[in-house]
């Protein structure tokens, strides 16, 4: 059922609502959350059907805020609430609300997202692109449990990682973090199979992909080990290697369908590791609304702490750095002898300044990236 609103108000929409269940049968007592998704009319699409994909396993009400300010003035002046309402079939396993607020309106969503609430019920909010600095200080994020955002739709993704562990507040969590609890999942098995003692790890995946760099923070936050992060084409993660006395134990998947697990003493194992469209992600998200202690700890790790010496570019600075090493080692050093000073019956020579080993050059992240799927 679709029921279209046009100027209206939070009241109308909610007696809309109930006029809706009643001719439908359908009820709100099995709805466990209400889902607020801040996008725009290029987005809406997609991420309406995630959401109601979601509502399958978690029954809830979504609120599509669509803020439409408007550019000229007379367009700003115009405030004015349109409601599109969708119960049954057509909202999944729940009840669909898209809000499309005018004018000045949009500056104060939450005055209209509020009334609409479930009672009793948590609230959840995703932005799927264009999330605020700070979610929890935004007026509709400080409404809710669980703040859902997603780095790689950032203009810098990797750099995003940064504003969201300055921001981080219990309750805050990416899709870019999503992405990898197969691979955690697969690692850690790995680990509890074999119990070995790691003393290195390898990351691979493509350049500027913050699920990448999370993988790399979360091995280096829980086994503390130097990890490197090795560029690739993608897609995703392609490898993850983690070195031991005895040998690599590897996770490979180098198509996005399939990976293969290697371990020392063991036959290699071909384990399902798919890239998941975001329905999935987003119905992972809304199992728990607790904060999410080891997302804050790998997303507060820096990301400098991950070499990269994956790139043409850097492992021939690292070879030019060993080579100036190995030649001030070789050359004899200068040698500046002092002037005896009284009572003393030699010289002391000083050794003068010698060649110093250059540093290979951290690697940056700052470009854009359209890619939305999973790592």
């Amino acid at each position: 059922m679709k029921i279209d609103l046009t100027d209206t108000t939070s009241g109308k929409i909610n007696a809309a609502l109930m006029a809706a269940r009643r001719a439908s049968g359908s009820t709100a007592a099995g709805m466990v959350l209400t889902l607020v998704i801040v996008t725009d009319e290029g987005s809406a699409y997609d991420a309406l059907k995630a959401a109601n994909d979601a509502s399958r396993e978690h029954p809830s009400r979504t609120l599509a805020v669509i803020k439409r300010a408007g550019r000229s003035p007379r367009a700003r002046a115009e405030t004015r609430l349109d409601a599109e309402i969708l119960v049954g079939s057509d909202a999944g396993s729940g009840e669909t609300v898209i809000l499309r607020m005018h004018g000045e309106l949009a500056s104060h969503a939450q005055s209209v997202v509020l009334p609409l609430l479930l009672p009793d019920a948590p609230v959840v909010v995703w932005w799927p692109d264009n999330a605020p600095l700070h979610p929890a200080q935004d007026p509709l994020g400080s409404i809710a449990q669980r703040r859902i955002s997603d780095a790689v739709t950032a203009e810098s993704p990797v750099g995003q990682l940064a504003q969201r562990a300055e921001s981080y507040t219990p309750g805050d969590t990416d899709l870019a973090w999503t992405r990898i609890t197969g691979w955690r999942s697969m690692l850690a098995a790995a680990l509890d199979q074999r119990p070995s003692t790691i003393t290195s790890a390898v990351v691979e995946g493509e350049s500027y992909n913050p699920s990448v760099e999370l993988l790399g923070l979360w091995l280096h936050s829980r086994l503390h080990v130097p990890v490197e992060r090795v560029v690739t084409g993608g897609p995703g993660i392609t490898a993850v290697h983690l070195r031991t006395k005895d040998g690599d134990i590897t996770l490979d998947r180098p198509d996005g369908l399939m990976g293969t697990l290697s371990m020392p003493g063991s036959p290699d194992r071909q384990v399902a590791l798919k890239r998941r469209e975001t329905s999935e992600l987003i119905a992972e998200e809304l199992r728990r609304l607790d904060p999410d202690d080891i997302y804050a700890a790998a997303v507060r790790t820096p990301v400098d702490r991950l070499r990269e010496p994956g790139n043409a570019e850097t492992a021939a600075a690292e070879r030019a750095a060993a080579a100036v090493s190995e030649a001030s080692v070789a050359a004899p050093a200068r040698v500046t002898a002092k002037l005896p000073a009284a009572g003393t019956d030699a010289a002391e020579p000083a050794a003068a300044d010698g060649g110093a080993a250059a540093k290979s050059p951290a690697k940056t992240a700052g470009k854009r990236t359209t890619r939305k799927s999973d790592s």
